[in-house]
Parts: C-alpha cells; sequence; structure tokens
C-alpha cells in the first residue's frame, strides 16, 4: 500500500509545482507591474496577500488530492482483497471436490479389489467343481456299462435287440397316446366347428322366411259335373284333340268323378292346359276354335306370370339388375319342380341363406346372393337343351354378361369343378341347406337304396372290416371290425378314413355318421 502512495503522490505534487508556476508568474507580473507603476509600494502589502493567500489555496488543493488519493487507494485495495476472497474460496471448492473425488476413486479400486478376489475364488471353485463332474460322469459311463452288460446277460438280449424292443414298445404307446390326442383334438374341433355352424345356420334359416311346396309333375282340373266331360271330349273327340294340339299336354279322363288330369313333362305347358280348361268350364262354349283363342290368351297370361314372378324374386333376395333373357327363364322356374320342391324357390331360399351366410363369414355378399339364385337356372330349359342343367346355366349366364364369380357358383354347386371361390363354397353349402331339411324335398325309393348300398360297399372295402350297416336312413354308417386285425387306435384312423371317402365319391344331403366298433366276446357253454 505504501508503494501506492508514493507512485500517486508525484502526480500531485507535480500538479502543486505547475499551480505555483503559475501563481509565480502572476506574482512576478504583478510585482512587476508594482514596480513600474507609482503604486508599487502601495499595492506590495497586496501582493503579500496574493502570495499569502495562492499558498493557502495550493496547499488546499494538495490536500484534497492527498485525501482523494487516499480514497482511492483505499477503494482498490478493498476490490484488491474481495477479488482475492474471492478466488481463495473458489480454490477451497476446488481443493474439496478433489478431495472428494480422490475418496471416491478410492474406494472404487477397494471394491474392484474385492470383487476380483472373489471372481479368483468362484473360479477356481468351478473349476474344481468341473473336475468333480467329469469324474461323475466318468463313473456314470462305467455304470452305465456295467448295467447293461449285465442286463444283457439276464435278458439274454444284445443292447441293439433291447433297443429295436424298447422302440417298438414306445412307438405303440406313442401311437396310442397319439391316437387319443388326435381324437381329443378332433372331439374338441368337431364341437367348436358345429357349435358355430349351428348358430350361423340357425340365423340364416331363423331370418329365411320363404316357404316350399310340394308341386306333382301333374295337374288336376276340377269339373262341376261328370257330364262335362263330355262336352271337353267333344264329338268324336275333336275337342279333346284340339286342346291336345293346342298346349303340347294330355288330359287323362278316367273314371275319377269330377276330375280331369292333365299330363305333361313341361310345366308350363301343363298351366297353360289347366288355366285353359278352367276358363272354357266357366265360359261353357268348348270347340277347337274357342279352344285355340283360350289357349293363346292364357299363354300371355302365364308370360305375365312368370315376369311377375321372376321380378318378386328378385326383388325378395334384392337383386335388380338381371339380363332380360336371364329374367325371362328364371320366372319359368315358377312351374319347375326337382323332387317335389319348387325350383324357384328353392332358388330364393338358396339365395337368402347363401347372402347371410356370406355376410356372416366376410365373403362377398353380393356375388354369393346372385349366385345362389341362378344356380339352378339351367333346369328352366333342361327339357329343351341337351346337356345338364349345370352346363346350360353356366352357358346361359356367360351368354348374358353374368360375372365369372357368378358363373363359378353355377358351375361349381354341383362339385362338376373344383372351388375356387369361398362365395362358390358358401352357394353349394346353401344349396344343400335349402334342399336337406325335412319335408323339402322327396327322394326316390331307388335313390335311397344305392345310397344305402354305397355306404355299406365303402365300409367292407377295408382291411379288417367285419360286417357293416347303414342306419338312420343313411345318415349313419355303424362299421363292426375283427378285434384281432384292427387295434383301438387303427379303428379310429378308419373311422377318419372311411369318412374321408364318403365324402369324396358319395353326393348326399346333410350328413353322415361313421361309427367303427371294435369289441371282444368270449362265451363257453356248460354242460
Amino acid at each position: 500500500m505504501n508503494n501506492l502512495l508514493l507512485n500517486v503522490s508525484p502526480a500531485i505534487v507535480s500538479v502543486i509545482a505547475i499551480v505555483l508556476f503559475f501563481a509565480g508568474l502572476a506574482l512576478g507580473f504583478l510585482i512587476f507591474k508594482l514596480y513600474s507603476s507609482k503604486k508599487l509600494q502601495k499595492n506590495k502589502s497586496n501582493a503579500i496577500k496574493i502570495i499569502e493567500d495562492a499558498y493557502a489555496e495550493a496547499k488546499t488543493i494538495k490536500k484534497e488530492a492527498i485525501i482523494e488519493s487516499k480514497e482511492q487507494s483505499q477503494k482498490m485495495k478493498d476490490e484488491v482483497e474481495r477479488e482475492v476472497k474471492d478466488r481463495r474460496a473458489e480454490v477451497t471448492k476446488l481443493e474439496e471436490r478433489l478431495s472428494q473425488r480422490e475418496e471416491y476413486i478410492e474406494k472404487k479400486e477397494q471394491v474392484v479389489d474385492k470383487k476380483s478376489e472373489q471372481l479368483d475364488e468362484e473360479k477356481a471353485s468351478l473349476q474344481e467343481a468341473r473336475a468333480g463332474v467329469e469324474k461323475i460322469k466318468q463313473e456314470q459311463e462305467d455304470l452305465k456299462a456295467q448295467i447293461v452288460e449285465e442286463l444283457e446277460k439276464a435278458s439274454k438280449l444284445s443292447k441293439q435287440e433291447a433297443k429295436d424292443l424298447l422302440i417298438a414298445n414306445m412307438r405303440n404307446d406313442a401311437q396310442k397316446e397319439a391316437a387319443v390326442l388326435v381324437k381329443k383334438i378332433e372331439d374338441d374341433a368337431r364341437e367348436e366347428g358345429e357349435n358355430k355352424a349351428r348358430w350361423i345356420i340357425g340365423q340364416a334359416l331363423q331370418r329365411c322366411a320363404t316357404e316350399t311346396t310340394s308341386e306333382m309333375t301333374v295337374s288336376v282340373v276340377s269339373l262341376p259335373n261328370d257330364e262335362m266331360k263330355g262336352r271337353i271330349i267333344g264329338r268324336e273327340g275333336r275337342n279333346i284333340r284340339a286342346i291336345e294340339a293346342a298346349t303340347g299336354v294330355e288330359l287323362i279322363v278316367d273314371d275319377t268323378p269330377e276330375t280331369i288330369t292333365i299330363s305333361g313333362f313341361d310345366p308350363i305347358r301343363r298351366e297353360v292346359a289347366r288355366l285353359s280348361l278352367e276358363k272354357l268350364i266357366a265360359d261353357g262354349r268348348i270347340h277347337p276354335t274357342r279352344v285355340e283363342e283360350i289357349v293363346e290368351k292364357m299363354q300371355r297370361e302365364v308370360d305375365k306370370t312368370i315376369k311377375q314372378a321372376a321380378d318378386e324374386a328378385c326383388n325378395e333376395v334384392g337383386i335388380f339388375n338381371l339380363n332380360p333373357e336371364l329374367l325371362k327363364t328364371l320366372g319359368r322356374l315358377k312351374y319347375r319342380t326337382s323332387y317335389g320342391q319348387n325350383v324357384l324357390k328353392h332358388s330364393i331360399e338358396t339365395s337368402i341363406i347363401a347372402g347371410l351366410l356370406a355376410s356372416e363369414m366376410g365373403a362377398n355378399v353380393k356375388v354369393a346372393k346372385r349366385g345362389g339364385l341362378l344356380h339352378d337356372i339351367g333346369k328352366a330349359l333342361d327339357h329343351e337343351q341337351e346337356g345338364t342343367h349345370v352346363q346350360i346355366g353356366v352357358e346361359l349366364a356367360r351368354k348374358c354378361g353374368e360375372s365369372e364369380a357368378v358363373v363359378h357358383c353355377i358351375e361349381a354347386h354341383h362339385f362338376n369343378v373344383e372351388f375356387k371361390s369361398i362365395e362358390a363354397v358358401i352357394v353349394q353349402v346353401a344349396d344343400a341347406i335349402s334342399s336337406s331339411r325335412p319335408g323339402a324335398r322327396r327322394d326316390s325309393f331307388e335313390n335311397y337304396i344305392k345310397r344305402l348300398q354305397q355306404l355299406e360297399e365303402i365300409a367292407n372295402g377295408f382291411k379288417g372290416v367285419d360286417k357293416s350297416y347303414a342306419v338312420q336312413a343313411g345318415r349313419e354308417v355303424r362299421i363292426i371290425v375283427k378285434p384281432t386285425e384292427v387295434s383301438d387306435s387303427e379303428a379310429m384312423f378308419m373311422a377318419k378314413e372311411i369318412a374321408q371317402k364318403i365324402e369324396n365319391e358319395m353326393q348326399y344331403p346333410g350328413q353322415i355318421k361313421v361309427n367303427v366298433i371294435r369289441e371282444s366276446r368270449y362265451s363257453e357253454t356248460a354242460k
């Protein structure tokens, strides 16, 4: 601090010297003036006073400068001391942090050393354990060799022979367990599938409100009295011949009272003949000319009815853009029956069920409905054109511009081709549901007998089958196998194979249950 004061004092002294210098000049100038003036003596005292005042003022200035320099020196000293204090505090903090870090590093080193010692100890113990395991393993191998040798001596079998025998026993056990497991899986899957299928089909049938009526291949016209038969026959049979020539059917006039039977393969012609006869009977005028007029008029009414039936069918299932030729052909199915089931109502029912099934399964509802409605369209023309109703329907649908998806539904609904879409499968299922429900169709006795015989022939074709019986109207086949030739596990697989063969070789409505029965009976006679 003394050095700082020494550095400041010369500056102040210089200022004072300059002031004194100028004051001396001023004083000399005044003295010069006083000497040069007559009033020199008079102003001498004033000059002395001025010098004294200047000296006092210079002294005051010097004092103030010294005080100011002391204040500045003290201020600078305080600032330096404050900075030194701050620096010392920072250094202290750094020293504390370094000390803490050193302690942490020392602790870490101690932990690492301890871990290293533990790892060394564990490594040594593992090496000892490994040596022990190798020793035990070797002892087990030796013991195993001794046991195998003793077993070979005791059983009089070689190692390979014993292995083959063990494998055979294990194979039989595994086969039995696999058969039980497969049966359980199949039962669970079947139960779940049946429940789901039953629910879907139940929903579809519940919402299907159409009815199926049974119609004969003949039509019956009631007469007011038996005298009307003579009028219909006419003189020398000219009236009945005119009716048959105009309608293309045959009139059967027999001993049945007040009844005439109309027979014909074409249902539309039968309907025209029936309406014409009823109109002629009501009119009373029966002669060839009148017959031709009435038949022509009834033909127009039947055509109108066909178109109306087709429109109603399309409205019922929600299809509104059918080709006019397809629409006309569809309406003809109103007068067509299959096993006693009206084909138009069957087609409507199939379309509705197919649409409901497609909706439940996430398939194309429009294609399924359209395919279901048109799947039997060929039956309206199968008596006029060559080929099956499937071939005729496919050809007609393509001709009328139907999509290939709909055509495939028509083509595949009787398994004529392999299924290529889920909609085709749905149409086939809906067709089976509509036709197989009780009361929908009448099966011929010959077809029934053939189906039962075919079921028994398929079952008898398998090895080990003793007898087979088709029961429950062909909905179940019971197969009795020879217990000495077929095991329990083989019987289960046989049932699966027979069911698969029935599915591949037969066409049938509904389901056929296959039961394979294996039992052993022993009997003796007491004498």
